[in-house]
């Protein structure tokens, strides 16, 4: 103990000091362009040919507009290809209410170029849909040189995909497969005429597959171009659900299909189609097939797909010849998880599972099943990034979740051994090209943003790739975690968390709880956290913050993980609260009876949940997009951890119901939602408004008129932080 103090209190001088160098941090500093972190890219990807690194990077007039880059990999300067003012011509980017909620499945909240993919194998050319519209980048001698290649505007195509040989390309206009020859006066022709079921698409990913399974298209080209394995989705059987987007000068009735726990799904099914003659050919999978979670084709030439029950408790892979035949079929009791591990390898299929106790990759026979285990990782496999000559590069967790690093796994068996670049306290990641030779690599840690750099496979060095410096005041206000331990609740389990120390001395000092708490994503590691520059600010205020990770999260063994199985707001709350009574003697500076939360989303929930029990040791909790009734969230999650809801008189969905605890309230709440939010509807938080009102109970709240889950917007973001701000300073009360 007096060794942790005497480290707090010598974190607490250097950091002090080094912030005096400096104007204090502020809320507008941290939600102002550029961002602190610099202008980050995304989406890097190694060209086909291996000649190029292309990225979306935020433009340097607006980071929230995205334009496309690249850079030679051998070295040079990244160059911008084009960019949606290059193209618009000052006129406003247009988006259909599908093409904001797709970009919403994959947490895009950005405008201008949001995605892009190489067109063919030669280097040549980049595909990307813009405000309707499809465009090809063309690189030659002369530079970038942009080309339309629709002008329909009014149908926005979707999801746009070159064939391998970059001759053709697909995509889906108004819910039906579209095909465009890449050639001079060549025409798109839809691959079945007229759409005849209005509630029927093509080739797209369904609400569950892009929110829950992290499936975000519905087609994939053969590997000799000449047919495409398309998904049908049907959504006449998925209740209707109208949601009022309020805006501030008016409100927009949007339908939207979405499949509440307990009901029905889309009914999804799956094709072979071919190009030249649009002849269909259906795979057939059995009636206990709810979810297709991947998809796709083996090298010569055969498709399969992974298709979950509706428990999720069966992962089973099918390939289609001459008849259906299931490969291999994951079980667990409780559910099993979704990956994207499966790569075809020189000594069978290359798969990943938890039936070892934690997620470990292994070989399996495609003929006969037969499973051999490759990696024996002491900490879960994250997942697999490619397979080459010298075998499997992966990325696996460390330090008890809290890191990763990447390894290469050889395929005839033994030790892995960690890539060059390895050190502790390291978040590293990558992608690779087509034969696992050169890796896109990124890399953070704490206080240090992601940056990408180019390896080759089994030599030390590496070519840094472009990506803004950061502002000199992140290096200065970067603040340094204190790991702990803290027990759980059920008196064995070591939960991960970081405690950052308030700046401000003299005395004792309230503190902040950040937790998410729901199954996977773990937010305490070393890698770059988005809330640092936050965290600092409420150090700068006079807060302490701890980050912590509750039973449940992701990058652990699998007892650890499966944690929520039947039950939300029962373990993590109890970790939650142990947890903190543990805080104060851990860090004597605490003060016991000023400690707040801020939770998300799932944390959301557990923000609420955590100030209506009369047990709890909050003093006063902000909740944004809370789920509070989880009969009303989507099936695949909501079922998979509770089953059934049985009209809602399920235990599981009973305890875990929000307003009808809404008579325990007896600390301040701050509720924040937006109100145009399709994933979290703003239902859930009128619902716990109603209840509160009902019991007499007081509460805060701020609403965002039109804005989604993510509340998105440099605007918007500072007034959420203002607001609670002000809401933690009137509870908890900093130290002068």
């Amino acid at each position: 103990m007096k060794n942790l103090l005497t480290l707090l209190a010598a974190v607490c001088v250097t950091s002090a000091a080094a912030a005096q160098s400096l104007a204090p941090l502020t809320l507008e500093r941290i939600t102002a362009d550029p961002p602190l972190a610099g202008r980050l890219p995304r989406q890097a990807e190694i060209s086909p040919g291996g000649q190029w690194v292309s990225f979306l990077r935020p433009s340097a007039a607006d980071s929230e507009v995205l334009e496309l880059w690249a850079q030679p990999s051998g070295g040079g300067e990244p160059r911008k290809l084009v960019s949606a003012a290059d193209l618009l011509g000052g006129a406003a980017q247009k988006l259909s209410e599908a093409e904001k909620m797709a970009l919403e499945r994959q947490r895009i909240s950005q405008r201008g170029i949001t995605g892009y993919q190489w067109c063919g194998s030669d280097d040549s050319a980049l595909l990307f849909p813009l405000s309707g519209d499809l465009y090809l980048v063309k690189l030659g001698a002369s530079g970038p040189q942009a080309q339309r290649l629709t002008n329909t505007p009014d149908a926005p195509k979707q999801d746009p995909r070159c064939a391998p040989d970059g001759k053709t390309l697909a995509y889906v206009q108004g819910g039906e497969l579209m095909v465009l020859p890449l050639q001079a006066g060549a025409q798109p022709r839809p691959l079945f005429g007229a759409r005849m079921n209005p509630q029927a698409t093509w080739g797209l990913a369904e609400f569950i597959a892009g929110e829950e399974l992290g499936r975000h298209r519905g087609y994939w080209w053969s590997p000799d171009g000449r047919q495409l394995l398309a998904l049908r989705v049907d959504e006449s059987r998925v209740g209707l659900k109208t949601r009022a987007q309020i805006f501030a000068d008016r409100t927009e009735m949007t339908e939207q299909r979405y499949p509440a726990a307990g009901e029905a799904n889309a009914v999804v099914s799956a094709f072979v189609i071919s190009i030249a003659t649009a002849e269909a050919h259906a795979l057939s999978l059995p009636a206990s097939a709810e979810y297709i979670a991947r998809a796709g084709w083996f090298k010569d030439g055969t498709p399969w797909l992974q298709w979950f029950n509706r428990e999720q408790t069966r992962l089973t892979l099918t390939e289609f010849k001459a008849a259906p035949h299931d490969i291999t079929v994951e079980t667990d009791a409780a559910w099993v998880e979704v990956h994207d591990d499966l790569m075809e390898t020189p000594r069978g299929l290359l798969w990943s599972s938890e039936a070892s106790g934690r997620r470990q990759l292994l070989l399996i026979d495609r003929a006969t099943g037969q499973r051999t285990p490759l990696t024996q990782q002491a900490e879960a496999v994250a997942h697999a990034v490619c397979v080459g000559e010298r075998g499997v590069v992966f990325a696996a967790a460390g330090d008890r979740g809290k890191a990763r690093d990447l390894y290469l796994q050889p395929l005839a068996g033994g030790k892995a051994q960690a890539l060059a670049g390895t050190a502790e306290r390291q978040w590293r990641d990558a992608k690779a090209d087509s034969a696992c030779a050169r890796l896109l690599v990124t890399r953070s840690a704490w206080g240090q943003p992601p940056r990408l750099e180019l390896r080759s496979l089994g030599q030390s060095g590496a070519i840094a790739l472009a990506g803004d410096a950061p502002d000199p005041a992140l290096a200065v206000f970067t603040n340094i975690p204190l790991p702990l331990d803290l027990m759980a609740a059920d008196g064995k389990t070591l939960l991960n968390a970081f405690f950052f120390a308030a700046r401000r001395q003299g005395g004792k000092h309230p503190a902040i709880v950040l937790a998410y708490g729901g199954p996977g994503s773990a937010t305490v590691n070393w890698g770059w956290g988005r809330d640092m520059p936050l965290i600092a600010y409420w150090q700068q205020r006079g807060y302490g913050v701890l980050m912590l990770d509750v039973r449940g999260m992701e990058h652990r063994d699998r007892d650890y993980t499966r944690a929520h199985y039947r039950s939300f707001g029962r373990h993590e709350i109890a970790d939650l609260f142990a947890a903190v009574r543990q805080l104060p003697g851990q860090v004597g500076s605490v003060d016991a009876a000023r400690i707040g939360f801020f939770g998300w989303s799932y944390g959301g929930f557990l923000g609420a949940r955590a100030v209506l029990d009369a047990d709890t040791p909050f003093a006063a909790s902000v909740a944004v997009a809370p789920v509070t009734d989880w009969t009303l969230y989507d099936t695949a999650y909501t079922e998979r951890y509770l089953g059934m809801p049985e009209g809602g008189k399920a235990a599981t969905y009973v305890s875990a119901n929000l307003p009808a605890r809404a008579a325990l309230l007896s600390k301040p709440l701050l509720l924040v939602h937006g109100t145009a939010d399709d994933n979290v509807l703003f239902e859930h938080t009128l619902r716990l408004v109603e209840a509160l009102q009902t019991a007499g109970k007081t509460f805060d709240l701020q609403i965002y008129p039109g804005k989604a889950h993510g509340i998105a917007g440099r605007a918007a973001r500072l007034h959420l932080y203002r607001t609670m701000d002000a809401f933690l300073e009137r509870h908890l009360k900093p130290t002068p």
